[in-house]
């Protein structure tokens, strides 16, 4: 079954930033559900991975579903959150 994309404009420019395509989805159909206002203002509130601890990113890992995340390094795990 084929995922609908319900903001291209907004996915296709997400695309040209260097987004995974599955992360980029998720925004763009945000946007189109919710508005791209409240969806920008709720952006940024992760915080920067280089400040969390391994723990933290496995954590964060572990909810976004990002297989093998028990044997990666922290910098692994910081790699694997920025390309999911």
């Amino acid at each position: 079954m084929a995922k609908s994309i319900k903001d291209e404009e907004m996915y296709e420019r997400l695309r040209e930033e260097g987004n995974s395509k599955e992360k980029s989805a998720r925004i763009a159909n945000s946007a189109a559900a919710e508005g791209r206002d409240t969806v920008g203002a709720r952006g940024g509130e992760a915080g920067d991975y280089e400040d969390m601890t391994k723990d933290q990113l496995y954590e964060r890992a572990q909810r976004v579903g990002i297989e093998g995340r028990s044997d990666m390094t922290r910098d692994q795990l910081i790699e694997a959150l920025r390309e999911h």
